[in-house]
């Protein structure tokens, strides 16, 4: 990467950064393009060769958020090796828990990421980041999810659905058990809500007998 293609990318990040300190304090709507770009140091004019708006710099900044959140999550499920203790359906549902608890834990460490990501994040915005992948987002989505597919060896109907309900529900218990304790707070709901996850995975998995027929 050469010195102007760093410095354009160094500029991008400043700019989601700091929309991100804003949008988390002050809230999107009350969040202005010339407050961002003073705070960033940046030029407003200059912001425009980035983002259309602020709400395309919301989307980029779930996106990258998110990113952050489920590199992390992949980078822990590789050391604990997990993959290579099980296998099929069973090892496919303890990966995808051990990657569900890992992003619950960072939620729960970071509380004003869980609040932005809950109260902005849309199946829209979500399935954009899963078909593509920004230079500076640390992982590609739609691969990270396919390979984990591709590896248990099993098939499953309507993955992308399967991933919307597990995600949807992920993402609204987290917001109410982890900022209000309701009802339970998360380490209590966490057994309830890795059985429905696994339900749900269980639920569109192809059995052989589909496969026969």
């Amino acid at each position: 990467m050469g010195k102007a293609e760093e410095n354009k990318q160094h500029k991008r990040l400043s700019l989601l950064n700091t929309a991100f300190e804003l949008f988390t304090t002050k809230g999107v709507n009350k969040t202005s393009i010339s407050e961002i770009s003073e705070q960033a140091g940046i030029a407003k004019g200059t912001f425009y060769l980035y983002f259309k708006d602020k709400y395309d710099i919301r989307n980029k900044l779930i996106s990258h958020q998110s990113g952050l959140v489920l590199s992390k999550a992949l980078e822990a499920l590789k050391e604990s090796r997990i993959e290579e203790q099980y296998s099929g359906l069973e090892g496919f549902k303890k990966t995808f828990l051990f990657i569900a608890d890992n992003v619950i834990n960072q939620f729960t460490e970071n509380k004003a990421l869980l609040t932005f990501i809950s109260k902005n994040l849309s199946w829209a915005i979500f399935k954009k980041a899963l078909t593509t992948n920004s230079a500076d987002d640390s992982i590609d989505f739609r691969q990270a999810y396919y390979s984990l597919i591709e590896r248990s060896g099993i098939q499953f109907k309507e993955p992308e659905i399967m991933l919307f309900m597990i995600i949807e529900l992920i993402s609204s218990i987290s917001y109410s058990a982890i900022l209000y304790n309701d009802p339970l707070d998360i380490d209590g709901l966490k057994p309830y809500l890795y059985n429905t996850i696994n339900y749900i995975i269980e639920s569109h998995a192809i059995t052989e007998e589909e496969h026969e027929h």
